[in-house]
């Protein structure tokens, strides 16, 4: 105790002094939380949107030709065919695991009873959900039995069907009109929250009768495997669109014929990116941490200078190196630990705040509302570690200073006042 109020009262006299010191501890361990935090919510909102999807996939589309091929002029539209999915489904089956179309219809009237809702209606396969991710709350999605037959059933979502009608989940099983035409309603998933707008599935056969789209396909959309690597999935690229716009007489390497959306290597480059981001906010927070570290190094050496004259006269009344040695570490110790836990709070309460505020805001692009952050904190081993490497190097700061303090002899301390 008597050591505690030493510290206590040599602190009270040198409130600067102690409040400089502090701050710059502080300071260190807040920014180095704070911009790891701000950095995770970016990372985490970004991996948020890439798992919604299964990452070793890809979706096909229908582009405009580039450049004249086969006496054929550049600037065709190309409209991919059901000729295409063989393709995809024949060419690659070492490759590519479930293959289906994808076709979709915007604005379309969905009713039941008097309610009424304006959803866009795509029609796809078996193949799509194991895709894209949507969770079924209730029911089933669409199967080959519905594809093979032609079967006029829907799959809505929570939101569709609560609009349609207060006890959303009685509406399984039972039928909702489009176009006059009557559809079984046979599961029920959870909506994507960063969709604007709501989807209606039904079978992709089914889909293309009704709509007279013949041999028309929106988008081919698969899986693979066997890819490892950003060369190896660039390399299936390059073989995939020579196979594609050799269906269409378009140039092998036209890149414009077709546009291919490769989740694989988008996640891949991703990845790198956020690599990048995260060793650039660790070195950022480090040389902040650094500057507080120099702070009370700086700080503890000007402590040691002022007080010479005190541990002189306390040598010469019979005080051992070791007691100068324990109060000076001791004083470091103490300071560094509260202002750095202070520092770590006030970061934590930051990160809270951001991931209260931005952390619920969205980014409209047109189709999605894309969330900018999700849970921007630092995890609490990471709290600790960095408060624990600013008391170390805040002991460190202090034994130097400390030892030369122990070491210098009374009569020079006394006369150094």
């Amino acid at each position: 105790m008597e050591l505690i109020k030493e510290i206590w009262i040599s602190a009270s006299r040198n409130k600067l002094r102690t409040a400089l010191t502090g701050f710059a501890v502080a300071w260190g361990i807040f920014m180095l939380i704070f911009l790891l935090g701000a950095g995770n919510g970016l990372i985490n909102a970004q991996m948020r949107q890439m798992n919604q999807r299964v990452a070793n996939s890809m979706q096909v589309f229908g582009g405009e030709t580039s450049k004249p091929y086969n006496g054929l002029k550049e600037g065709r539209g190309i409209t991919l065919r059901d000729k295409d999915i063989t393709t995809s489904r024949n060419s690659f089956r070492d490759i590519i695991d479930g293959v289906g179309g994808e076709i979709q219809q915007t604005a379309q009237t969905v009713s039941y009873g008097q309610n009424y809702i304006s959803p866009n209606v795509r029609g796809v396969a078996p193949e799509y959900l194991q895709i894209e991710k949507y969770e079924l709350l209730h029911g089933r999605f669409i199967n080959q039995l519905d594809m093979r037959d032609g079967r006029k059933v829907m799959v809505i979502s929570r939101k569709m069907a609560r609009e349609l009608t207060a006890n959303y989940a009685s509406l399984l099983g039972k039928y909702v009109k489009m176009n006059n035409l009557a559809f079984k309603v046979v599961g029920i998933y959870k909506e994507d929250e960063s969709n604007q707008q709501s989807i209606g599935f039904v079978p992709y056969t089914t889909f293309k009768t009704i709509y007279g789209r013949g041999d028309q396909v929106g988008s081919i959309i698969f899986s693979f495997h066997g890819i490892t690597d950003l060369a190896s999935s660039e390399a299936f690229e390059k073989n995939y669109r020579e196979k594609i716009n050799r269906n269409h007489d378009a140039a092998p390497d036209d890149q414009s014929a077709i546009y291919l959306w490769n989740r694989y290597s988008q996640r891949l480059q991703m990845e790198i990116g956020m690599s990048v981001i995260r060793t650039a906010l660790w070195v950022i927070g480090l040389l902040t941490l650094l500057s507080g570290i120099v702070g009370i190094s700086n700080i503890m050496l000007i402590t040691v200078k002022e007080r010479t004259h005190e541990f002189g006269i306390r040598k010469a009344i019979g005080a051992k190196p070791l007691s100068i040695l324990k109060l000076i570490i001791t004083e470091s110790i103490i300071i560094t630990s509260f202002f750095g836990y202070i520092g770590m709070v006030i970061g934590v309460i930051a990160n809270e705040w951001m991931d209260a505020t931005i952390g619920h805001k969205t980014m409209d692009t047109g189709m999605f509302e894309v969330s900018m952050f999700l849970n921007p904190t630092v995890g609490l081993d990471v709290c600790i570690e960095a408060t624990v490497v600013m008391i170390l190097a805040g002991t460190i700061a202090g034994i130097i200073p400390a030892w030369k303090a122990a070491k210098i002899r009374p009569i020079q301390a006394l006369m150094s006042n």
